[in-house]
């Protein structure tokens, strides 16, 4: 699959204000700061349409991007950001679980995790509700260019064992040294 454009359509903080145009798509989950938004920028190839950040809980909102015109991408807020105030998160938890459960035109869902950590009880808790839900989805391993090439070969193990999958199923991403791109798109395209 090739991208050839993409444009940021609008940040929804209700159901209310998801696109109505039937158009499919394909959402972006992680815990805060697990890199959604380098990987999306990464993706289409453009700098800056996600908005990036070192600060945790930088994406409240849920936004869409309508790639190709065809179809959109659509960045979820990270689950997990404990500096935020009980009520927000709890708001952000309802906006997810709202959009998931309701989205017929929902094909993927990509599950990102960083590489460098165990899994936790919020990734392990939405891994669960994707299997329970039977939601198509892709796990996605990102930051293994902080790793040694044996690091992340333990760590890919590890945490396919406690998904209870494969290995090979988690597709390793590295915005800075370009790795998992072409894959991640593959899979993208196996479900359009």
């Amino acid at each position: 699959m090739r991208i050839q454009s993409a444009e940021f359509i609008i940040s929804a903080a209700s159901p209310a204000q998801f696109p109505t145009t039937g158009l499919v798509e394909v959402a972006f989950a992680g815990r805060s700061n697990v890199g959604k938004s380098s990987l999306l920028n990464d993706l289409v190839g453009k700098r800056g349409l996600a908005r990036t950040s070192n600060t945790p809980g930088r994406t409240q909102l849920i936004n869409f991007f309508l790639i190709n015109e065809s179809f959109y991408f659509v960045d979820l807020p990270g689950y997990g950001y404990a500096k935020a105030p009980k009520e927000l998160r709890q708001s952000w938890g309802r906006l997810i679980e709202t959009y998931l459960r309701s989205r017929g035109q929902l094909r993927l869902l990509v599950l990102l995790i960083d590489c460098r950590h165990a899994l936790s009880p919020l990734d392990r808790a939405m891994w669960e509700w994707i299997v329970a839900a039977g939601a198509p989805h892709q796990l996605v391993l990102t930051k293994t260019d902080k790793l040694s090439r044996s690091e992340l070969v333990q760590q890919r193990r590890a945490l396919a064992a406690a998904l209870g999958v494969p290995p090979e199923v988690l597709i390793a991403y590295s915005t800075l040294k370009k790795e998992g791109r072409a894959e991640l798109l593959a899979a993208i395209a196996a479900r359009l």
